[in-house]
């Protein structure tokens, strides 16, 4: 029976065996999937499995089983490659048959050559993706995901980290720090490295691709620009990948956040230096069409973008490691069930600790709560349901406050942006993806970003000045985003619609310019003599457990399903009614909108599925609260509103 360190260091012998035993039917390939379905379900032996978030490529043995979190950020042509094919020694006529599944360089032994003429030949399709880490993710994510995965590997006498020795030269702790923060050096480092890859007994590997990627060069100092990563967000650190996908490929989406367990392949040969070096016999004439920037972007080298041949994939529901990856499973339903038991008080020390962040507003920290849990739970027609952008007005102008804002919201969901609203950003930003014809590839844009990811706009940095024509287009590109939930992808001769489901918080001075579903106006109980020090010490208070509950808490209410029950329509109906009848001008369709949306959110947020009179009353009172204010404001400026 093979061990873990079978098919985790060495997958191909399983893939091997399983082949051998049942060629030539045709089901090998589910018994595969099967067998690694059935190993990952035994004792947490998901967090056995290395992953490119956490583990510098280099340390990892190539061809061993890996795992990758990452976002769909392209999808590139699909690829044929050979299923199965055979070799034949030219001196003695003997025959193998072999599998070119999750490889990308066909494996032979000493003195074989590749028949390709053979019957036994089978020409597949596969479909590659180009996945960047989560735009975003918080560093809190990382580090849980990490250290969860080493402490179990540990327990089971498994470390992902240590499962390979690198035969690179070796380097001190520090150097590896400096690597991983100035990945710039990394990328030099590994630049005409040609080690990592797997010995296939052929003096010359073969290609198995018969598309584009056959085309491999190396990317260095000397010949062309670094290459670009093409990561949606400025500033983002970790690996991109391309990852085979062989089965159900039409499932996936660009923008999904995936989990892939696959095969990791950084063969040197797919670092091809220059088109001479090829062996022209294995080379299709129909790939000499493709532009060198084409083959640069598609075939980039592996130490820069490994491979992974994906072995099971599935779309994650959520990003938070502390919680269940599926919610629906028996295990999953006793710990929602566990926590929505003490979901009462974590609601009110949640609300606490963000009335001391919002300088002592409980209602601005309320409302801040119901954004946080707000999500699109449907579309009719265009309009998307659920989402509930706030403005929060009255933020102090160029202070640190708005920044602090962001570092405690970034504490407490999964993956978050702040976007400076500065002349200069809305000038000069991509904010929408674009497809670059002559790369073949989508060019990544900031609002290219994964389902449920919060959105910080920062409008007080604003100043005055000129919006140019990109500017423009920006600006309408984040008011289509709040209004539809939806980014018009640039395609040069058309656009098209990518619908998405992003929270959006603006913090302004006055009103926001930008459109939003509530305009909440700060008013601060409390004014610190020290921002930055009163900030810090809100973080430094709260304890990591308290912390983790507190986002347990919000990721888990946004998943939650809600109804509303006839008998409490009816009441909601004739209670608006009432409503028209005593101010008729000011009690508009909006209103209702709004208040149910925030009687929705307020009853998620105590744990209710369904809304009761209860909520409902609590939730006009909210609203009325807030208009107050909004109405006092607009006294106090004028024509401020």
């Amino acid at each position: 029976m093979p061990c873990v360190a079978d098919w985790l260091n060495s997958p191909f012998s399983i893939v091997q065996g399983i082949f051998a035993q049942n060629t030539p039917n045709s089901d090998w390939e589910k018994k595969v999937t099967d067998y690694f379905k059935e190993k990952l379900k035994e004792n947490n032996a998901t967090n056995w499995v290395p992953s490119l978030n956490d583990v510098p490529v280099h340390y990892l043995k190539p061809n061993s089983l890996v795992k990758f979190r990452c976002m769909v950020q392209d999808m590139f042509d699909p690829e044929f490659y050979m299923g199965v094919y055979e070799t034949v020694d030219p001196n003695t006529n003997a025959r193998v048959l072999h599998f070119g599944k999750y490889r990308d360089v066909a494996e032979c032994g000493p003195q074989q050559e590749i028949d390709m003429n053979s019957s036994q030949t089978v020409t597949l399709e596969r479909q590659t993706f180009y996945c960047v880490p989560v735009p975003g993710e918080s560093a809190w994510v990382k580090e849980i995901s990490f250290f969860s995965e080493l402490v179990l590997a540990s327990q089971a006498r498994v470390s992902p980290s240590t499962s390979y020795t690198p035969s690179r030269h070796k380097r001190s702790y520090e150097e590896d720090e400096d690597m991983e923060q100035h990945p710039s050096k990394q990328k030099e480092q590994h630049m005409g490295n040609g080690s990592g890859g797997d010995s296939h007994g052929c003096g010359e590997p073969k290609r198995l691709e018969t598309e584009a990627s056959a085309g491999h060069h190396l990317i260095s100092a000397n010949c062309s620009p670094p290459l670009d990563l093409n990561f949606p967000l400025p500033g983002e650190k970790g690996p991109a990948c391309l990852v085979k996908v062989y089965e159900s490929w039409d499932t996936f989406k660009v923008n999904d956040v995936l989990e892939v367990y696959g095969i990791l392949s950084v063969d040197p040969v797919l670092s091809i230096v220059n088109n001479e070096e090829r062996d022209s016999s294995t080379l299709d004439p129909m790939e000499c069409m493709d532009t060198a920037e084409e083959q640069r972007v598609h075939s980039p080298p592996s130490s820069l973008v490994p491979r992974i041949h994906v072995i099971l994939a599935h779309k994650l529901q959520h990003l938070n490691p502390l919680l269940p990856a599926c919610l629906n499973e028996e295990e999953s339903k006793t710990f929602v069930s566990n926590f929505m038991a003490e979901l009462s008080p974590v609601r009110a020390e949640l609300l606490g600790f963000l009335t001391h962040a919002l300088l002592g507003d409980s209602l601005a920290a309320e409302y801040l709560i119901l954004h946080l849990i707000s999500t699109v739970y449907a579309r009719r027609d265009v309009l998307p349901l659920g989402k509930f952008t706030v403005n929060l007005s009255g933020c102090p102008r160029n202070s640190i406050f708005t920044e602090h804002i962001y570092r405690i919201i970034q504490q407490l969901v999964p993956a978050s942006y702040r976007l400076q609203m500065t002349i200069e950003n809305m000038n000069h930003s991509r904010f929408i993806p674009r497809k670059d014809y002559t790369a073949n590839r989508l060019v990544s844009g900031i609002l290219q970003l994964a389902s449920n990811t919060s959105l910080v706009i920062d409008e007080t940095q604003l100043e005055q000045g000129q919006l140019d024509t990109k500017g423009v287009h920006n600006v309408k590109a984040l008011g289509n985003l709040i209004t539809w939930q939806k980014v018009d992808y640039d395609f040069s001769y058309h656009q098209m619609e990518f619908p998405c489901n992003i929270n959006v918080l603006i913090t302004s001075e006055g009103r926001s310019l930008l459109p939003s579903d509530c305009q909440v106006q700060l008013q601060p109980q409390i004014i610190p003599p020290n921002m930055e020090e009163y900030m810090n010490s809100l973080l430094t208070a709260v304890l990591p457990s308290v912390l983790n509950k507190f986002r347990i808490y919000l990721t888990l209410l946004r998943l939650l399903d809600y109804s509303i029950s006839d008998e409490v329509t009816k009441a909601v109906e004739e209670d608006f009614v009432e409503m028209r009848k005593n101010d008729p001008e000011s009690i508009t369709a909006d209103d209702l909108h709004r208040t149910l949306l925030v009687a929705r959110f307020l009853s998620l947020s105590a744990g209710q599925t369904t809304l009761s009179r209860e909520r409902w009353l609590r939730a006009k009172q909210l609203e009325a609260l807030r208009k107050a204010r909004l109405q006092q404001q607009k006294c106090v400026n004028g024509n401020e509103l």
